[in-house]
């Protein structure tokens, strides 16, 4: 008789058997022979262990407040998080990874709240950097280099024209590829050659963050248009790829394009600020954002915030130029302690 027919039959026997009320439990598996039985049949015959069988595993990672059993839930689990951008409220993310939102604050204890940057991450603005300096080209690579970064400007002019708070906020959408571009590049070469950087891996991700944040800050300023974005697109397509093949094949040639763009960048910024002193553009409260992120007082306005911008350009201006030179002399960015936190 095979074990299925025998099942069958001690289950039709005991069917007979009167058995005390027992709990019914709940198999995440079935057999042939469970589903012709009952549960408490089954166990009084023995042949379903109760501790074989347990509640299924939840596949969600997210935690189940039912089985919390109302107690306390941790950090990170639902509640009210401090208003990030724009002032709205978020919900925080209910995790079974235990991982909690920070809760930061001011200085003076009041809530922090941006998500895109902390208060260690911000700075006073150097506004006695020199803004005259330029490098004078001397080799063929830096002619080539101004003369690409000249080609460059005129289309840009034809294209904003005056409008300057645009044209900043779409320029920044360009200007923070270079240091992410250098950063990853710089970043994997050290990964290969089992190598350290000498910083410059961070110091080129903070300019390129530094960038984001002038395109954050000039976002509440002005708003692109459908056209402005598509450009976007194409724009930053390309200048990506082609720096990216330009820091490969010549690290010296790509920093000092991006030192000649700086430059250019002071002066676009110097114009802007001589169309707010005309009058041709208002002078606006100053962000929030920009208050908090250049530790601004309050009052602010746009005119200086367009200042704390084009001394952060001056500095990477410095920057830039230098790495170039420290390649122009035959070393690594290594060899050169890299300037972190020159702001």
């Amino acid at each position: 008789m095979s074990s299925r027919l025998a099942g069958t039959a001690l289950c039709r026997h005991l069917s007979h058997v009167p058995v005390p009320h027992l709990p019914a439990l709940r198999p995440t598996a079935s057999s042939a022979l469970l589903h012709r039985c009952s549960a408490a049949q089954a166990q009084r015959a023995g042949l379903w262990p109760p501790s074989r069988f347990s509640p299924p595993r939840r596949a969600s990672t997210l935690s189940d407040p039912a089985q919390d059993g109302g107690k306390d839930q941790k950090a990170g689990t639902a509640g009210k998080v401090p208003p990030g951008e724009g002032g709205a409220e978020q919900k925080a993310v209910v995790s079974y990874w235990g991982v909690p939102p920070s809760r930061v604050s001011k200085e003076d204890g009041s809530e922090w709240r941006w998500t895109c940057f902390r208060p260690w991450d911000t700075y006073q603005a150097d506004l006695s950097i020199d803004l005259q300096k330029h490098h004078a080209p001397t080799t063929i690579l830096d002619k080539l280099a101004l003369y690409t970064v000249k080609a460059l400007r005129w289309p840009t002019d034809i294209f904003f024209q005056r409008r300057y708070a645009c044209r900043a906020m779409m320029l920044e959408t360009v200007a923070a590829v270079p240091g992410m571009v250098g950063g990853v590049l710089l970043h994997l070469k050290s990964l290969r050659r089992f190598d350290h950087s000498g910083g410059w891996i961070k110091a080129l991700l903070e300019e390129a963050e530094n960038e984001r944040m002038h395109l954050m800050t000039f976002m509440e300023v002005s708003q692109p248009r459908w056209y402005e974005r598509a450009l976007v697109l194409a724009v930053q397509g390309v200048f990506f790829n082609a720096y990216f093949l330009g820091y490969l094949i010549s690290p010296k040639f790509a920093h000092r394009v991006v030192g000649y763009l700086e430059e250019e960048a002071i002066h676009s910024y110097t114009e802007f600020l001589k169309e707010i002193d005309k009058g041709t553009i208002e002078n606006v409260p100053a962000p929030a954002i920009a208050l908090d992120y250049w530790r601004l007082p309050p009052g602010s306005t746009l005119r200086d915030v367009v200042m704390v911008v084009r001394a952060d350009e001056a500095h990477h201006r410095d920057v830039n130029h230098f790495a170039s030179d420290v390649h122009y002399q035959g070393h690594q960015l290594k060899a050169a302690p890299a300037p972190l936190g020159y702001h």
